[in-house]
């Protein structure tokens, strides 16, 4: 309890640090803006980690994220799409709200059409099922480069700032939508932790004991695919960062249990953006940006993981 606490009281410094420091006369305007961008690093964050454990209980491997399934691909192809089909102009005159709604809506029904068809003949599909989620990310991201090849410059240079992951363009009428839907999930994934520890046993196991895997299965995917659709669509593709707080999450844990390790992994990975936020904005000047660091260290876990042989 008490590593809990204290990271707790690490986040909380870290969010003063990132709100009160230098407001300056128009510290209303500044301090609304700022709360924007903390609340969604706190649920990006939460939501990324809980959607990294759920799916690696699923896949039963941990070097496996969400994004592995193409949905990051899609949301890319997505935009260059919109860009293409609609133009600089129709593009910018889009709404955010009607933006989000059609990113998350795509996503959810993506994943849940890929998750709904590959597992119809039972839960025990998982690998081919994340197979053809890498397939379909390598075609996506082919019909995107395809689209940039031959739309306008101007048009590809829009495109380009969309793709990209950023926390600075946080839309705070975004978040009371996106804060409902994520700490739904994140609140009846918790509740279904004893069965994920049951269900991580594997099939054979968790059968035995009287659970519902199959259909245990798809509930847990689903909410894997509203948690990613949900981040993804608010601040763009973030990779590793899932990979990274889940590695980090059950050595914290000291456990494998997931109500512990998905709680380690939701505090962890807010700490990690809010901190790493407050450093590049206070510290450094934004020389660089956050999700590409965490990206880069997410990749090194990945390699290390990987090198360890740790494949459940």
């Amino acid at each position: 309890m008490a590593r809990y606490v204290l990271l707790g009281l690490a986040l909380l410094a870290s969010a003063a640090v990132y709100l009160l420091p230098n407001l300056g006369a128009k510290w209303e305007f500044v301090l609304a803006l700022r709360a924007t961008r903390l609340a969604g690093l706190v649920l990006v964050g939460i939501a990324i980690a809980v959607a990294t454990v759920l799916f690696q209980t699923v896949a039963r491997n941990r070097i496996l994220t969400p994004q592995i399934m193409g949905l990051d691909a899609l949301f890319i192809f997505l935009q260059t799409a919109l860009v293409a089909g609609l133009g600089p102009i129709g593009f910018a005159a889009l709404s955010s709200q009607a933006r989000f709604g059609l990113e998350v809506a795509l996503l959810i029904g993506a994943a849940l059409l890929l998750f709904g068809t590959l597992l119809g003949r039972g839960a025990q599909d998982v690998p081919r099922m994340i197979l053809t989620g890498v397939i379909l990310g390598v075609l996506f991201r082919s019909l995107s480069g395809f689209l940039a090849r031959v739309m306008d410059p101007n048009a590809f240079v829009i495109v380009q700032a969309e793709v990209a992951a950023s926390f600075s363009r946080v839309n705070a009428g975004l978040l009371p939508v996106a804060a409902l839907a994520t700490l739904a999930v994140v609140g009846l994934a918790l509740w279904l932790a004893p069965r994920l520890d049951v269900l991580a046993l594997g099939r054979p196991a968790a059968v035995s004991l009287g659970l519902a895997h199959d259909r245990l299965v798809l509930i847990v995917l689903a909410l894997v695919a509203v948690l990613v659709a949900v981040a993804t669509a608010l601040v763009g593709p973030l990779s590793f960062l899932g990979l990274l707080v889940a590695a980090l999450a059950r050595p914290f844990a000291g456990t494998d249990r997931h109500l512990p390790v998905l709680i380690s992994a939701m505090m962890l990975a807010a700490l990690m953006l809010v901190a790493g936020q407050t450093l590049f904005e206070r510290a450094l000047g934004q020389q660089s940006t956050l999700p590409a660091v965490v990206e880069f260290a997410g990749g090194l876990v990945f390699l290390f993981l990987l090198l360890r042989g740790r494949i459940r």
